[in-house]
């Protein structure tokens, strides 16, 4: 995982406190793209939507944040993860209709950011695998691998033991590869 600032985080993380622009450009710049795939790879109707969310959350709370630079990758995750789960819950009290629109099947030309974050992220085909993952199985890899996180931070995130998370990494790889063969995915 990249860093946000490296050596510079602390005078990163005041700038854009104080709204500098070039901060809140170098945080987006590092965290948008794992966040964005994050996002996409746990169901969200529009990633794009839900990453503004996110970070008009985190610079609403910004002034609370206190810790590391791990610290607040794993806060910026806990907020996308927050808001997935009220995505969820949103849809569940108000489900769509799933006609997609035009603008839905035609992506945007200028859309540089999104594109690159998926072609860096998952093909296709691995998305497809890891939405048929357990929800346990599959969030405990996307914020392993795509978020970078810990496994004492994953564990505090979704509320299981470390122990458990251990389990369900281990279990949803062997999922992945069994799947990846089967589909003739290369590994």
């Amino acid at each position: 995982m990249r860093a946000v600032a490296g050596p510079h985080f602390e005078e990163v993380l005041a700038a854009a406190r104080d709204g500098q622009e070039w901060a809140w450009a170098a945080m987006f710049g590092d965290l948008a793209g794992p966040l964005f795939g994050y996002l996409r790879a746990q169901g969200s109707r529009d990633p794009e939507d839900l990453l503004s969310e996110v970070f008009l959350q985190v610079a609403r709370n910004l002034r609370t944040f206190t810790g590391t630079e791990a610290g607040f990758r794993s806060w910026v995750f806990t907020v996308a993860h927050s808001r997935i789960i009220d995505e969820r819950r949103r849809r569940r009290r108000h489900p769509v209709d799933p006609v997609a629109s035009i603008a839905d099947l035609v992506p945007a030309q200028d859309d540089i950011t999104s594109g690159a974050a998926l072609d860096a992220v998952m093909s296709d085909g691995v998305e497809a695998i890891l939405q048929r993952l357990a929800p346990a199985q599959r969030d405990v890899l996307l914020l392993r691998i795509v978020a970078g996180l810990t496994v004492p931070e994953v564990a505090a995130l979704v509320r299981r033991s470390e122990g458990a998370v251990k389990a369900l990494q281990r279990r949803g790889l062997d999922e992945l590869r069994r799947r990846f063969d089967l589909e003739g995915i290369p590994r």
